[in-house]
């Protein structure tokens, strides 16, 4: 065989997969379900669910919800990229829905919330600050916060803490001293190179980038955090290091308590391979 035609028949096989690549992200990679599909689920399980979406100065954040509204709040928010599904299970839990009113939210870029439009964290704050005003029941708000979300908890509790009673880090990444530099991230933020990035993961790119940034800015909030806090890590997580958890707990000098739970063997997947023991904990808040 000729070099152009291997040159040739290798460009035609690169095109075909990197056309599958990105027509299959761009379908099984949004992190979005639809609310009428959400509506159908719940109700076979005979649950009732809310889908709204607060809209503040033209802009979108959706959440779903399950539980009285009497009730504490427990409000999931997720990593990058995400959605509010990456927390159904528990919004399905039964004894979870009994004992607490659940919101999970659409981060901004994500889901049902302007997707595709990436918001700086401090941004974020700020807008998910408005629903945590307008949910407020008199009875205690505690945030769970997932691998991205960890710092967004933080930095809500800090901005907000009259409101929120309490913080549950899960696998938070807080410790700009365990930020890999990741170069390869700048890069990929090409216009035309994140084109090859699928579905959510060109604006996962994008907020990761700026948050090597912003995560020097989340120190000085850390002080202002005054609820407690539970910090749960998994020893073998390799995207965001164990030693975060142990910082976290360094830093919440103001905290009325802190608890680290490390739990042996677990990678960064926490909130779904180890439910049970984080569904124990969400109980004994």
């Amino acid at each position: 065989m000729k070099a152009k035609s291997r040159i040739k028949i290798a460009f035609i096989i690169l095109t075909i997969f990197l056309s599958i690549w990105m027509i299959t992200g761009l379908f099984l990679a949004t992190f979005k379900k639809s609310d009428n599909k959400t509506r159908a689920e719940f109700k076979k399980l005979g649950l009732d669910v809310k889908c709204n979406t607060l809209v503040f100065n033209s802009q979108h954040l959706h959440y779903v919800q399950t539980g009285a509204d009497s009730l504490p709040t427990l409000l999931f928010i997720h990593g990058s990229p995400g959605s509010w599904d990456g927390f159904e299970a528990y919004l399905k839990d039964r004894e979870l829905v009994s004992t607490y009113r659940m919101i999970a939210i659409d981060r901004p870029g994500f889901g049902g919330s302007d997707y595709g439009a990436v918001m700086h964290m401090e941004k974020q704050v700020d807008l998910i600050s408005n629903l945590i005003q307008g949910l407020q029941n008199n009875r205690p708000l505690y945030l769970i916060g997932h691998s991205l979300g960890g710092p967004i908890i933080v930095w809500l509790a800090a901005q907000n803490p009259k409101m929120v009673s309490g913080l549950v880090i899960l696998a938070g990444s807080v410790d700009p001293a365990e930020e890999a530099p990741e170069t390869w991230r700048r890069i990929l933020n090409n216009p035309v190179l994140s084109l090859l990035l699928p579905g959510a993961f060109k604006q996962s790119n994008n907020e990761l980038v700026n948050f090597k940034k912003e995560v020097f800015d989340l120190q000085s909030k850390f002080k202002n955090v005054t609820c407690k806090a539970v910090i749960i890590h998994g020893a073998k997580d390799t995207f965001v290091p164990p030693g975060n958890a142990t910082f976290a707990k360094n830093k919440l000098v103001n905290a009325t308590s802190v608890e680290t739970i490390l739990i042996d063997g677990a990678n960064h997947f926490i909130p779904w391979e180890h439910y049970t023991e984080i569904k124990g904990v969400l109980l004994k808040l």
